[in-house]
């Protein structure tokens, strides 16, 4: 099992110096230029610098600041030119997905996200998929809904890692793994407390 903690940036270093060999290190952002004056943007070298290997990068809560798919895939090819390996979040609003919506949205995101972007370098990305109705409302996608969409990113994605993330904690998070099948998981909420993502990691490890 690969565990990465994506601490906000002031904390990245509390993590560059630990002794806990089995956890790796993301950031939850970066820029897309590698340097310049962009006052108080933080560049994929910088995080690279700080011992980062993964950078978390589309999440829905980045987009509902502004963010858009075109941003997005500025910063998917600054952290790839950085040599990071970026957690592409994908995902679908409750609006759209009661519109049957789910893979037009889905596959608009990778064409975008991914325009210009070569299949080489498409090896290096981790997909989330993160169904932002989910996020943080304690309604997680059931894992038989979730295995669809994981279905459908596998036309596209043969050997990437894909996660889910959306209301994950300790009670629901196996059938994810074993049911679902997903590779791995994008925990929000119930990383803040310790205890809840230690048990989260050790039933996922039995």
């Amino acid at each position: 099992m690969e565990v990465v903690i994506c601490p906000p940036f002031i904390y990245i270093p509390t993590f560059q110096h630990s002794n806990i060999l089995t956890i790796k290190l993301g950031a939850q952002d970066c820029f897309w230029e590698k340097k310049g004056a962009y006052t108080g943007e933080i560049s994929p070298t910088m995080l690279k610098d700080l011992g980062c290997q993964y950078v978390l990068l589309g999440h829905s809560e980045r987009k509902r600041l502004g963010e858009t798919d075109e941003i997005i895939n500025k910063k998917l090819k600054a952290a790839l030119s950085a040599k990071l390996n970026p957690i592409f979040c994908l995902g679908e609003t409750e609006k759209e997905r009661d519109e049957g919506e789910i893979q037009n949205i889905l596959k608009s995101q990778l064409e975008k996200g991914l325009n210009k972007i070569s299949k080489k370098e498409i090896k290096n990305i981790v997909i989330a998929y993160e169904p932002v109705w989910a996020i943080g409302t304690g309604n997680p996608c059931h894992p038989s809904e979730a295995k669809k969409v994981l279905l459908f990113l596998r036309k596209f994605f043969k050997k990437n890692l894909i996660l889910y993330g959306g209301s994950v904690n300790s009670k629901n998070a196996t059938p994810y793994i074993k049911e679902a099948k997903f590779q791995g998981l994008l925990i929000g909420g119930a990383s803040l407390n310790a205890k809840e993502f230690i048990k989260i990691v050790k039933n996922l490890s039995t």
